[in-house]
C-alpha cells in the first residue's frame, strides 16, 4: 500500500560503512557497494538460530547511528550517498551561470536561497507574521471557515484540524472526488494522547513545555505561554479522541464515506462550508469523501464551544510549528530539541545541505529527478528490471494457479487483477509541469509558501476530473517503492534500483533476493489484508467467494500470532494487526522472489562464491537490505506508527516459514529458525 516499503540502506562494505556517513561533499557520481558483502555477515552466528545476525552482525557492529539520525540501515546509508549527489547537482545548478535551462535555474535558484542561512536568520519571524496577524485578527467565530482554508493553502503540510485535498473516489475508480480527512495533530499518533503508563505522560509533559517554549519565542510571557499551551494539548487530546486508531484505519471501508454537500452540512451543523470551498476555489462541489464522520461530528462541537481565544492558541501553535524546519535557527533549535531529540533520541540536527536537499526533492521532486535520472538511471537497468518485474510477475500466476485454498471463481479474479496490474518503473512517462511555480533566489520563507500553494491548488484541480493513472507519488531518487491498490499499480523509483539494493555487477542469487523481494513485496501487496479489496480497477468492491475470504483471513492470522510475539523494544511487542499488511508482503515477496529466480537460473549452471551456495547467496542477500541500528527512542516511536516490523524480525520471520531456507542451511526441526507451524498465504 502507500504505506510502500519505507525502507532505507547502507554501503555493505563494513569498513566503508563507519566513516561514509560522515562525509560532509558532494558526490559527482553514485559511489559503488556490492549487493552482498561477507564483511557484513557474522559467520560465526548459526544461521538456523538467528539469520539476522548471521547476514547482519558484522554490519551492525561496525556501523554506529550517525548523530544526524534516528536510526541507520542500508536504505539510510544509500539514501546518505544519494544526498550527497544530489547536493553536487544542486549546487551545480545554483551556481549563475550561462546554459542552464529555465526549469534548472528554478532548481538552483530554490537551492541557493535555502542554503542562505545568514538571510533565513534574519528574517527572524518575519516569515509566518502575516499568518499570525490573520488568527489574532480572528474576532468572530463564523470567519474561522475562510481562515482555515487561508491557512491551509499557504502553510506547509498543514495540519489545521483536518486535511482538504483531492482523492480517487472508492466506487468509480475513473473519478477524483473532494476528501476531508481527520487531522489536527501535533504528536505523531492519537495514542500519545491516550495512554496512561508513566513513559507516555512524561512525553505529553515534554511536549506541553515544548509547546509553552514556542510561544515564549512568538513573544508570550511565560505564565500566557504555559496557559496556551495547555490550551493547546487540551484540544489536540479532544481531537485524539475522536480519531480512528491505525490499525482501524487499515481497513478502507471505515475511511469511505461518501456523502454530499448536503449530508456533510447536517454532519457539522455549526461549521459553514461555504466560505471554506470558496476561499480553496471550489464553489460548489457536489460530492464529497469523509474518511472518518465520528471525527467531523466531534470537530464541528469543538469549533463552536472552545473559546476563540483557545483556538487562536492551537492554531498560533500549528501555524508555526508546521514552519519551524524554514524559520530562523531559534525556532528550527527548539523545534528539533523536542521532535529529534527528546522524540527519537537524535543528538545533532542535520546540516543545513541535507534539509535543503530534502525539501527542493518535496517541493520540485519531478524538476530535481530529471536531472538525478539523466545522470544515475539509464535505458539498460530500467530494461532489466522490467524483465525481473515480469519475472515475479509470472511466479506469481503460478502460485494463484496452484492455491488449495481459493475457488476458481475467486482465482479467476485475482488473475484479472495480476494481470490489470501497471508496473511503472524509475520516472514518470510525463513529468510534472512547474512552470506557474514562481522561485525568488533571496526568498527562501516566500518559496516553501508558493510551492505549498502550488501543490495545494494542483491537488485541488483534479476534483471532478478524469482520474491520471500516469502519476507517481513518489520522486524519481526516493529510496522506496509501494503499491497503490486505487490505482493497482507498483512503482520503483530509480533511487531504489542503485546498489546495494540492484547491483548489475552480481549475480542473480543477492538480486532476486534483494530486489526481486521487493518487487515480490510490494505485488504482494495488491493481495494483502488491504489491497485484496480492491478490485482490478481499484474500486473497493468484496470480489471474494465468502469461503476463500474465510481462509484468507485464517492464514493471515497465523502471522498475527507469530510476529505479536517478537518484541521491540523494552516490554513493547510488535502490534501485529498494525504490521499484517507489510508482513504478509514480506513473506509473499520473498516466496514469489525464490520462484522467480529459480525460473530465471533453470537452465543455468549455478556455483558457489564467496563461501556461500546460490541458495545460500539467495538469502542472505534478501537479509542485508535490513540491517540496522535503531534508537530505542525511535523504536518506541515506530512501535506505535510504523506498520513495518523491526529489520530483524522482517528476516527472521520469513525465512523460519521456508522449506527452501532449511534446506539451503541444513537447518533442522527444533531450531529457533523452523517453525514448527508454517506460516503461508501467497
Amino acid at each position: 500500500m502507500k504505506k510502500a516499503a519505507t525502507l532505507a540502506l547502507c554501503s555493505l562494505f563494513a569498513l566503508s560503512c563507519t566513516a561514509a556517513w560522515a562525509a560532509d561533499t558532494p558526490l559527482a557520481a553514485m559511489p559503488y557497494t556490492p549487493g552482498l558483502d561477507t564483511g557484513a555477515m557474522n559467520i560465526e552466528a548459526n544461521p538456523c538460530e538467528d539469520f539476522y545476525e548471521y547476514a547482519c552482525g558484522g554490519w551492525v557492529r561496525n556501523n554506529p547511528i550517525p548523530p544526524d539520525q534516528s536510526r541507520w540501515d542500508v536504505y539510510r546509508k544509500l539514501n546518505a550517498d544519494s544526498q550527497r549527489f544530489q547536493w553536487n547537482i544542486l549546487a551545480e545548478l545554483a551556481q549563475p551561470v550561462e546554459g542552464h535551462s529555465p526549469l534548472q535555474r528554478k532548481l538552483g535558484d530554490y537551492f541557493a536561497a535555502c542554503m542562505d542561512e545568514g538571510r533565513v536568520a534574519g528574517l527572524g519571524l518575519a516569515p509566518i507574521q502575516s499568518a499570525l496577524a490573520r488568527i489574532a485578527a480572528l474576532k468572530d467565530r463564523r470567519a474561522l471557515p475562510a481562515l482555515l482554508s487561508e491557512l491551509q493553502r499557504d502553510t506547509p503540510e498543514a495540519n489545521l484540524f483536518f486535511g482538504f485535498g483531492s482523492a480517487q473516489d472508492f466506487s468509480d475508480a475513473t473519478r477524483v472526488i473532494a476528501m476531508l480527512a481527520a487531522g489536527g495533530l501535533g504528536l505523531p499518533d492519537r495514542d500519545y494522547y491516550l495512554k496512561d503508563d508513566a513513559r507516555s505522560k512524561l512525553l505529553r509533559n515534554q511536549y506541553r513545555e515544548h509547546v509553552t517554549r514556542t510561544f515564549v519565542l512568538l513573544g508570550d510571557d511565560e505564565a500566557m505561554a504555559d496557559k496556551a499551551a495547555a490550551s493547546v494539548l487540551k484540544l489536540e487530546t479532544a481531537l485524539a479522541k475522536a480519531s480512528l486508531s491505525r490499525v482501524e484505519m487499515r481497513d478502507p471501508y471505515k475511511l469511505f464515506h461518501k456523502m454530499d454537500a448536503g449530508r456533510l452540512a447536517k454532519l457539522t451543523p455549526h461549521f459553514d462550508w461555504k466560505p471554506f470551498l470558496s476561499t480553496a476555489g471550489q464553489n460548489g462541489l457536489a460530492n464529497f469523501n469523509i474518511t472518518e464522520p465520528a471525527f467531523f461530528k466531534r470537530f464541528d462541537t469543538i469549533a463552536a464551544q472552545t473559546p476563540l481565544a483557545e483556538i487562536r492558541s492551537y492554531l498560533r501553535w500549528q501555524v508555526t510549528h508546521s514552519n519551524a524546519p524554514y524559520l530562523a535557527p531559534a525556532m528550527t533549535d527548539e523545534h528539533f530539541a523536542f521532535f529529534g531529540k527528546t522524540l527519537r533520541g537524535v543528538p545533532e540536527q542535520q546540516p543545513r545541505w541535507k534539509r535543503c536537499v530534502t525539501l527542493v526533492d518535496k517541493q520540485l521532486g519531478e524538476a530535481l529527478g530529471q536531472e538525478y535520472v539523466a545522470r544515475a538511471f539509464g535505458p539498460e537497468l530500467k530494461a532489466r528490471t522490467r524483465h525481473m518485474t515480469e519475472q515475479i510477475e509470472a511466479a506469481m500466476e503460478r502460485d494463484l494457479q496452484g492455491l488449495d485454498w481459493m475457488s476458481p471463481a475467486t482465482k479467476q479474479r485475482a488473475q484479472e487483477k495480476l494481470r490489470a496490474i501497471a508496473n511503472k518503473i524509475g520516472y514518470p512517462d510525463k513529468w510534472r509541469n512547474y512552470d506557474a511555480l514562481p522561485i525568488a533566489r533571496d526568498d527562501f520563507a516566500g518559496n516553501v509558501a508558493r510551492a505549498q500553494r502550488f501543490e495545494t491548488e494542483r491537488q485541488l484541480a483534479k476534483i471532478g476530473k478524469p482520474l491520471d493513472r500516469g502519476e507517481w507519488s513518489m520522486t524519481p531518487p526516493t529510496i522506496n517503492a509501494y503499491y497503490d491498490p486505487q490505482l493497482n499499480d507498483i512503482n520503483f523509483p530509480a533511487g531504489i534500483l542503485q546498489p546495494p539494493l540492484y547491483d548489475a555487477k552480481m549475480d542473480d542469487a543477492p538480486n532476486y533476493g534483494n530486489t526481486g523481494g521487493t518487487i515480490g513485496h510490494e505485488l504482494t501487496h495488491a493481495f494483502d489484508d488491504e489491497g485484496r479489496q480492491f478490485d482490478a480497477r481499484g474500486n473497493l468492491k468484496d470480489w471474494w467467494q465468502k469461503r476463500d475470504a474465510a481462509a484468507f483471513k485464517e492464514r493471515a492470522q497465523c502471522l498475527v500470532e507469530q510476529y505479536g510475539n517478537y518484541v521491540i523494544v523494552d516490554d513493547i511487542k510488535i502490534n501485529s494487526r498494525l504490521t499484517l499488511g507489510e508482513d504478509i508482503a514480506d513473506l509473499g515477496g520473498l516466496i514469489l522472489a525464490w520462484s522467480a529466480w529459480r525460473a530465471e537460473t533453470a537452465d543455468k549452471s549455478l556455483e558457489p562464491r564467496e563461501g556461500l551456495t546460490p541458495e545460500q547467496r539467495f538469502f542472505v542477500g534478501n537479509a542485508q537490505w535490513a540491517c540496522n541500528n535503531v534508537r530505542p527512542e525511535d523504536a518506541r516511536v515506530r512501535a506505535l506508527t510504523d506498520p513495518h516490523s523491526p529489520g530483524k524480525y522482517r528476516v527472521n520471520g520469513l525465512v523460519s516459514n521456508m522449506r527452501e531456507f532449511a534446506e539451503a542451511f541444513s537447518c533442522k526441526a527444533g531450531d529457533a529458525m523452523v517453525n514448527r507451524k508454517v506460516c503461508k498465504i501467497w
